[in-house]
């Protein structure tokens, strides 16, 4: 008992630092900058804005999201250039379709996609291609296939980027939560990806903490051809991450904001188990570099830092009720005080999808499955199936550059403990997270 006190009391310390010293991580309140004034305000012109949307089978999909984005209200130069990623669904002609019923919405391209080059990764040659195709725009809407943006979104990123002189804005889409298994693991997706990027230090000018959402990225294309573009990150399966700490980090030292939205919203559905531990499995060992060694001791933190103080908090408790004195009521007490903090520190999530506060209690069990996913995802890397997505497996090429471009994350993970690192290892997402 004394044992499991004590690694309770320590596990309740590191989550006093998460809630307050962690750069706010469990907070939802960055949102996009409301910047005074308006680009087009005076002799000012609208920036000319190219979205790039990488699509790979996604013609169910983009009845739901393509016409939204089509019909922004955006008052400068505006284009849509879809790259059909060697799909088999008709992709192509379903979003040709739709954009043909949009007469008057934004100028329309499908860019039929071309044969991937050895060490690339998939979604990385689309977005280069889309790059190619956009010209000399002065910037780059990279949006996923999914994502639905409200009227006026748009506008709002273009005006946080060009006024605030912010050189990529990305925001976290709100993603669908209706299923049961939707409900139980995508707050905790998002939870955890705060976790690993706090979003006040991603936005801090000149901070090492780096990281992007990748459904929805306004970049300056002048900054991107600066840093060498796209070649840079080619083989990284973590491409928004790879992104963004290629902006930010020196030689080009890019201002980069990171934030939540209600306004833009993912449309794909997870409807089964399967399809949430497909998305989690694909690339949560390549965050690891592919290492047996930080696999260990990933699952070792994320047991220790999640599950550990509700089984000390209830094994106290029985303790304490069979005459077990005052070691037992230590460990009641250390293991309630983290589950509690761990607990509060959910909320917020909580709240933003509108669920129950009640199921903030039941995060440790959900940090167990994404703890066996990530074990599952290094099973399926041995077996030869990483990296799987919509019928590609990761190249033994993409493979090494996507472990290479997550070393620096590993990296600082290692500095920073297990309280840092562990629900990052668990997500496809990572990042760089040295901040004071």
């Amino acid at each position: 008992m004394p044992v499991l006190a004590a690694g309770a009391t320590f596990a309740a310390l590191i989550w006093v630092y998460l809630l307050t010293g962690h750069g706010g991580y469990w907070r939802t309140d960055q949102r996009l900058p409301r910047v005074g004034g308006a680009c087009g305000d005076g002799h000012a012109r609208w920036p000319s804005v190219v979205a790039v949307v990488p699509a790979r089978d996604e013609a169910a999909i983009l009845p739901l999201t393509l016409p939204a984005l089509l019909a922004q209200d955006y008052a400068g130069p505006f284009e849509v250039v879809l790259v059909d990623d060697g799909s088999s669904d008709g992709t192509a002609e379903v979003a040709a379709t739709l954009a043909g019923r949009d007469r008057a919405g934004a100028a329309f391209r499908v860019v039929r996609g071309q044969q991937r080059p050895a060490g690339w990764a998939g979604k990385v040659w689309a977005m280069e291609q889309g790059v190619r195709a956009a010209g000399q725009s002065d910037y780059l809407l990279f949006i996923d296939a999914d994502i639905a943006l409200e009227q006026g979104t748009l506008t709002a990123l273009v005006e946080a980027a060009a006024l605030g002189r912010r050189d990529l804005v990305s925001q976290m889409a709100l993603l669908r939560a209706q299923t049961a298994w939707e409900r139980i693991l995508v707050p905790a997706f998002v939870y955890f990806f705060a976790q690993l990027y706090p979003f006040r230090r991603v936005n801090r000018p000149g901070g090492r903490t780096v990281g992007a959402a990748g459904g929805c990225m306004l970049v300056r294309r002048q900054v991107l051809a600066d840093a060498s573009g796209m070649q840079r990150i080619r083989g990284a399966l973590i491409d928004d991450v790879a992104l963004g700490r290629l902006l930010k980090r020196p030689p080009v030292g890019a201002r980069c904001w990171l934030g939540f939205s209600t306004d833009v919203v993912s449309r794909r559905p997870y409807p089964r188990l399967g399809e949430l531990w497909q998305m989690v499995t694909r690339s949560a060992y390549y965050q690891l570099r592919c290492s047996p060694l930080l696999l260990a001791g990933t699952i070792v933190g994320l047991l220790w830092l999640y599950l550990l103080p509700p089984v000390a908090a209830l094994a106290g408790l029985i303790g304490a009720a069979a005459g077990g004195g005052s070691p037992a009521w230590w460990c009641a007490g250390a293991g309630l005080a983290g589950w509690l903090v761990m607990a509060a520190t959910y909320l917020p999530v909580l709240r933003l999808y509108r669920l129950s506060p009640l199921r903030a209690a039941s995060l440790p069990l959900i940090a167990l499955v994404y703890a066996v996913m990530t074990l599952d995802s290094a099973r399926q890397h041995q077996a030869g199936r990483g990296g799987a997505w919509k019928g590609r497996v990761a190249s033994p090429a993409v493979t090494a550059d996507a472990a290479v471009t997550a070393d620096a994350a590993v990296t600082a993970d290692a500095a920073a403990g297990p309280a840092a690192s562990s629900p990052r290892r668990a997500q496809r997402q990572g990042a760089v997270n040295d901040d004071p």
